[in-house]
């Protein structure tokens, strides 16, 4: 099973070491080929995306088996209202006749599924800011999860980088935390699980 996800760039590459780790424990014998393929800092959209899809579903060495999107609903424009308007739009661009297609997105954007390791940013930065309330993919009031993780590194006079600290921040933690407080990270991490052919997660 070779399964292609679309990510919008380097930080939710940086991400893919943590989840190969966690459905490896879960997918024994069943571990897929999971192809990251990064873009230039957003997923194309309209038939720029429809043309990637069929291309990673028709690729004559080793095609995928399915198709997997995954953006941030905040992209610094306002295409998109939520994660269940981003996921529609991009299943209209696709096509609907693509069964092989599963768009995601995390909301507000991908450093939301950071923020449940707020302890373990404030250890790496030895602060002690209270996290920020609410279920982490409802966090943003025009300032979403990134920016806040972001002004945490820069009131220690140091620089955040989304894909390097990204990965800091994940390394020696159990997935699990995020995925039982991200519903959009749960239903993408049970796509896979499904695809797979192993349990998803309740």
């Amino acid at each position: 099973m070779k399964i292609a996800i679309i990510v919008e760039g380097r930080t939710e590459k940086a991400f893919f070491p943590k989840l190969r780790e966690f459905l490896e424990g879960r997918l024994e014998n069943r571990m897929p080929n999971l192809d990251c393929v990064p873009q230039n800092g957003r997923i194309p959209k309209k038939d720029n995306l429809k043309r990637l899809v069929a291309h990673l579903l028709d690729e004559p060495n080793r095609p995928a088996d399915a198709v997997i999107a995954l953006t941030d609903v905040y992209t610094g424009t306002a295409d998109f209202v939520d994660a269940a308007d981003a996921k529609e739009k991009m299943r209209q661009w696709v096509g609907k006749e693509e069964s092989r297609f599963y768009p995601h997105a995390a909301q507000h954007d991908f450093e939301a599924w950071l923020l449940p390791y707020w302890e373990t940013i404030m250890q790496l930065l030895k602060h002690n800011r209270n996290a920020p309330q609410g279920q982490p993919e409802t966090i943003n009031h025009n300032n979403p999860p990134a920016h806040r993780i972001q002004d945490v590194f820069e009131s220690k006079r140091l620089s955040y980088s989304k894909p390097r600290d990204g990965a800091r921040i994940l390394r020696g933690n159990d997935l699990t935390l995020a995925i039982d407080a991200c519903p959009e990270l749960k239903a993408f991490v049970n796509t896979i699980l499904r695809l797979s052919g192993g349990d998803t997660i309740p």
